[in-house]
């Protein structure tokens, strides 16, 4: 073989500077051919767990083409001075094969590689509405935070006060001269004094959050929510009734269960505007889930807002809102992996259906729930 050809160096006339460009040049583009396919290796093996066989498999295949195209340029650094053309034909026929492989598969995938893409693409679209949706939870949680602080400093600053005129109204209930009319207003001042001081207590003991979750009895929180919004029920002019049927415990955080129904009490108090009309919160025990009615008889909520109504910043309320209720109650119930569905009708009022599972779902749960006091 080597006896009837010449290497190249020979066919360039010995001439070294052609001979040390073609070296240099093709021994470079193989080392970097070479480089390309060892990375090519190193990221099939690294992503075994993520990246699909077939496609992997791919990976590899395209390695190989990669280093037997910079074999060919290896072999042309050999036959610079050595005459071993069949080999480097061989080594072409294999890249041919490679090639051919590479191109094909490429081809069949490419339909794949595009939908692949594309969905890469929403995902990571969605990656950012996520990381946007966290922001703004962690954002309502230093509120609730700030408010569980302020409450907590209220409290104590109320009741500091209110200490002293209940003794003050006790030692005037001492007193052998007071008049008998003043003894009963001291006495009506007095159950207020503790009214107020119960109230301070509740509602500083309503959003204390808990360590994790645990049972809770949603006819429980709905008679919180009730003693919560007493001023507000009276104001109105609003009976809230509470009906429950079966066993109503489930496993959840208690302070997300009492959130949950103080938005939707609360909207529906503030969607009836008739005097003497009823907010009804019926509490239904199943098998594995609790079902939770609360049922007004307001105006209903409007069609320009309905299929939106969960989203954040969606208000039925107009300016009044802030559009962070509805939205805060299905994630509390998305949570504990639970559903919640709305019907409504113009001028007949309005029912939100929970369906509350009994066990809370075998997730890694947050160490702090996220939670806010507001109205959608």
């Amino acid at each position: 073989m080597s006896s009837n050809m010449m290497p190249h160096a020979v066919c360039w006339s010995q001439d070294q500077n052609l001979i040390w460009t073609m070296v240099v040049s093709n021994g470079i583009t193989f080392l970097s051919y070479l480089t390309i396919c060892v990375t090519l290796f190193y990221l099939a093996r690294k992503t075994r767990g993520a990246v699909a066989r077939d496609w992997a498999f791919f990976l590899v295949g395209f390695g190989i083409f990669i280093v037997a195209c910079g074999g060919t340029h290896l072999m042309e650094v050999i036959t610079t001075w050595i005459p071993v053309f069949w080999i480097s034909a061989w080594v072409s026929v294999t890249t041919a094969v490679f090639s051919a492989y590479v191109a094909v598969a490429f081809a069949l995938k490419a339909t794949h590689l595009g939908f692949g893409i594309n969905d890469y693409a929403r995902r990571l679209g969605d990656t950012e509405n996520e990381r946007a949706r966290m922001e703004q939870s962690l954002v309502a949680a230093r509120k609730l935070d700030e408010w569980n602080k302020m409450s907590a400093v209220v409290s104590h600053e109320i009741n500091n006060p209110l200490a002293a005129i209940g003794n003050l109204l006790f030692l005037m209930q001492l007193n052998p001269e007071l008049p008998e009319g003043v003894n009963g207003i001291v006495q009506q001042a007095s159950d207020e004094v503790k009214r107020i001081e119960t109230l301070t207590r509740s509602t500083l003991g309503f959003f204390r959050t808990s360590a994790g979750h645990e049972p809770v009895d949603l006819v429980s929180s709905a008679e919180a929510v009730r003693f919560l919004l007493g001023p507000t029920l009276r104001q109105r002019g609003v009976e809230m009734v509470i009906r429950s049927e079966g066993d109503c415990t489930v496993n959840a955080y208690a302070v997300e269960t009492r959130q949950a129904l103080l938005n939707l009490v609360r909207n529906a108090v503030e969607g009836t505007t008739r005097k003497g009309a009823n907010v009804t919160v019926e509490l239904t025990g199943r098998p594995d889930d609790v079902r939770v009615d609360v049922i007004d008889q307001g105006s209903g909520i409007a069609a320009s807002v309905r299929d939106s109504l969960f989203q954040f910043g969606v208000s039925t309320k107009g300016d009044r809102g802030n559009g962070m209720g509805l939205w805060l109650v299905k994630q509390l119930v998305a949570r504990h992996g639970g559903s919640i569905d709305v019907e409504t009708r113009q001028d007949e009022g309005t029912r939100f259906t929970v369906i509350w599972p009994r066990q809370f779902p075998q997730v890694k749960a947050a160490d702090e729930s996220v939670t806010t006091n507001t109205g959608h």
